[in-house]
């Protein structure tokens, strides 16, 4: 007996035996003749000593240290370019690897815990439209969503300040009447307008003006505007100016929230009147939402004014442009709107069932779950206390719609724990959960109702039910929003509406090209998803979209038209992300490129290796001098001299100096201020750049590293909550499966609806179920 005993521990201590061989064998050696140069207790180069680190344990007990080694060893980092590469690296490499994969096969399996969340503005707007048939503006209603991790939608960082609460309590009065057309509209209509004040030298502001406004760009007049009824309103736009009897005609457009509303051909020639007024005016009808909108108004590819200075483009004389808006309205509607016949499946005068019938089948979309009949009851109860005050059976159904949409049920993202033997609390979610995180991760929006049935049906888990099911909701209009938050979370397109480059240096800036650049962005993400294209076509695509505006900005010849097309790309200038001026735009400084910031963003968004914070006490770079007396490039080269900055500017300068053809707003130049732009530049692997195409090509081989970076950005948005450490198994497995679909992207919806921590979670508190 002892003999079996001994022979079975032998056998037990071979694997780790092996282990420790392998480790003296294929890591000690470049560990001690290599690394420990630099990394020792006394260097401590990157705050790293790697004599802690010289047996196998480490790479268990200091996973997250030994992780960022891997890292740049596969990313080439190390050993820097000056120290010779020895030949054993690729097994010292393979060693770590195999050794992670061996620790992640013996951890238990772990989803994770989403924690409750608020919904998010996009969230709510786009609820509220599902539900009731109603758009609500959240973008200037509601506060900014705090972020976490790249995202808005992080239940970690979310939380209901009173301002919020306040906010929540407010827009479900004003969302309930709308919706049931009960909102008492005015006795007549108002009216309100806007002129350019921020002009107001150059053109004649419009008699009884009582807003303000901002230009957007030399051909557009922007304001925001709140709109106090929904309703059709007759539009007056007034347009300055004229060019000259040769001048040709231009189109005018008006645009709510970046989506065009009207459009119409104006002539640019002095109108043939004895009396010219200061300003034509000219009017035309559109529907309006409640809510406070963003609206436009100017010339679609109008190309005239670049062509002048600001005076003269301002200067009635030599220019026609747009200078005031008015809203005249709303109209007395002549019917209910369709959210009411949406909303009152029975007629609430016929008696308490019908509207329970109403509430009831309200309440069971809005919770994204059966309703108790506990539920019900308190609903009714709040029904029957409004009828008791005289309210009628509409106002009393109004009522319960407020109670609704104030409930946690419906504002949070609730999923309950369950009772599980399981020692980590882990468990399955319920197939009414599972479609709503399927919902918001697809469409930011609710499950629509046969979502909702293949859920109550308890089928959605099968995995076949719920493939068919993405399929068909990824077919969905509704789906454009994944494109829409997702890419404009992750490759930060957003910030387009707040940045403000310099008029004076960057004039070809507008609100126009500011939105074809978010187009042309989220178009590309929707056709590689729709093609199911292979993830590395985020840097090699040799094709991008756009409409006439965007492709004279680019310098892209024969784009005819407002509307967006797939164009081949003829030149080796632009392609992938890191051809998109919106890339270009958000990476940059107001007044100048910046390449930290675009070498920061490359590494941080498509390579999934983001530096470490700078130090507080790094000196600005003098901008007067920048482009005139010295180069960008020569300013930085002094600031790298710097040894506590160096390490990672190696990594990120030669990124943003490959992205150096492309100014602050996403143009392509040869020049910066007086000096020739140098593109060029050395990885910390050796690999030499020498402009944007060289850098695509260098970047094509490291599809892997892009792939998992977009597994975790997909997983966090999927999600609600980061990767973290617990994390490295799901991820690997993703990964792996992934892989076997070649890394296409409509295939990764598919492999996060699946995995475990999409259809799992665990308890917050352990429950552990009676014996």
């Amino acid at each position: 007996m002892k003999t079996v005993v001994i022979f079975l521990l032998a056998l037990l201590l071979v694997p780790v035996a092996s282990a420790r061989a392998d480790f003296e064998n294929e890591v000690r050696p470049i560990l001690e003749n290599t690394c420990v140069a630099c990394h020792n207790d006394e260097k401590l180069e990157g705050d790293l000593n790697l004599k802690l680190l010289d047996h196998a344990g480490s790479i268990a007990s200091d996973r997250a240290v030994w992780n960022k080694i891997l890292k740049r060893l596969r990313e080439g980092e190390m050993p820097p370019p000056q120290v010779k590469k020895p030949p054993e690296l690729p097994g010292m490499i393979a060693y770590i690897e195999r050794t992670f994969v061996a620790l992640d096969k013996d951890l238990k399996p772990d989803p994770g815990r989403v924690t409750a969340k608020h919904f998010t503005r996009t969230e709510y707007r786009n609820t509220i439209r599902d539900l009731l048939g109603v758009d609500f503006q959240t973008l200037h209603e509601f506060p900014v969503d705090d972020s976490g991790d790249g995202f808005d939608n992080i239940g970690d960082v979310l939380s209901v300040s009173p301002l919020l609460a306040e906010k929540y309590l407010q827009a479900a009065e004003r969302i309930s009447a709308r919706a049931l057309g009960l909102v008492k509209q005015p006795d007549k209509p108002l009216f309100l307008s806007y002129a350019d004040d921020e002009h107001y030298e150059e053109v004649v502001a419009a008699n009884g003006n009582n807003g303000s406004a901002h230009s957007a760009g030399l051909s557009f007049l922007e304001v925001n505007h709140r709109v106090d009824y929904d309703g059709v309103y007759v539009i007056q736009a007034g347009l300055a100016g004229q060019r000259g009897a040769q001048g040709k005609p231009v189109t005018m457009g008006f645009w709510m929230d970046n989506k065009l509303l009207h459009s119409e051909e104006v002539p640019t020639t002095r109108p043939n009147t004895v009396y010219f007024a200061p300003y034509e005016k000219r009017e035309f009808k559109v529907f309006l939402p409640e809510g406070v909108h963003n609206f436009r108004l100017g010339f679609i590819n109008d190309e005239f004014p670049a062509k002048l200075t600001k005076r003269q483009a301002y200067s009635s004389g030599s220019n026609k442009y747009p200078t005031f808006i008015g809203f005249l309205g709303p109209e007395r509607p002549t019917e209910p709107p369709a959210s009411r016949k949406m909303i009152l499946i029975r007629d609430p005068d016929s008696g308490p069932e019908a509207i329970e019938k109403i509430v009831s089948t309200l309440a069971r979309r809005a919770f994204r779950r059966p309703v108790t009949k506990e539920e019900v009851d308190k609903l009714m109860k709040l029904v029957a206390t409004a009828q008791a005050e005289g309210l009628t059976p509409e106002q009393c159904v109004q009522v319960a719609i407020e109670a609704i949409l104030v409930s946690p049920a419906f504002l949070f993202h609730v999923e309950q724990p369950q009772t599980t033997a399981d020692s980590g609390g882990v468990h399955r979610i319920s197939d009414f959960e599972l479609a709503s995180r399927l919902s918001y991760f697809l469409w930011s929006s609710m499950p629509d109702d046969a979502l909702l049935d293949v859920a109550e049906s308890g089928s959605l888990s099968k995995p076949e039910v719920l493939d068919a099911q993405i399929a068909r909701m990824l077919k969905d209009p509704k789906a454009s929003a994944l494109s829409e938050n997702f890419v404009g979370q992750w490759l930060e397109v957003r910030n387009l509406d707040s940045i403000k480059p310099d008029p004076d240096k960057f004039p070809a800036w507008s609100a126009e090209i500011r939105e074809a650049m978010r187009v042309e962005t989220v178009m590309l993400f929707e056709s590689i998803l729709q093609e199911n294209r292979p993830v590395s076509e985020f840097l090699t695509a040799r094709y991008t979209f756009l409409n006439e505006s965007l492709a004279r900005y680019y310098g892209i010849p024969d784009v005819v038209g407002n509307g967006f097309r797939r164009v081949d790309l003829k030149t080796d200038e632009r392609g992938g992300v890191l051809g998109l001026g919106s890339v270009m735009a958000v990476s940059s400084y107001p007044s100048r490129t910046s390449v930290v910031i675009r070498g920061k963003y490359i590494l941080d968004n498509l390579l999934g290796s983001p530096p470490p914070p700078p130090p507080a006490d790094v000196p600005a770079l003098d901008e007067e001098t920048v482009g005139t007396k010295m180069s960008l490039r020569q300013q930085l080269e002094k600031h790298r001299a710097d040894p506590t900055c160096a390490s990672c500017h190696a990594k990120m300068d030669p990124l943003g100096f490959a992205l150096e053809n492309f100014d602050a707003i996403g143009r392509w130049r040869t020049q910066d201020g007086e000096f020739p732009v140098d593109s060029s530049g050395v990885l910390p692997d050796g690999t030499t750049l020498s402009g944007p195409a060289s850098l695509r090509e260098a970047l094509a081989p490291r599809t892997s590293q892009l792939a998992q970076c977009m597994v975790e950005k997909m997983l966090v948005y999927a999600l609600g909550r980061g990767v973290n450490h617990n994390d490295h198994r799901n991820v690997a497995d993703i990964m792996e499966a992934w892989k076997e679909k070649e890394y296409r992207l409509e295939s990764l919806i598919h492999i996060v609806a699946h995995s475990l921590p999409f259809q799992s979670r665990r308890n917050e508190t352990v429950i552990v179920a009676a014996q």
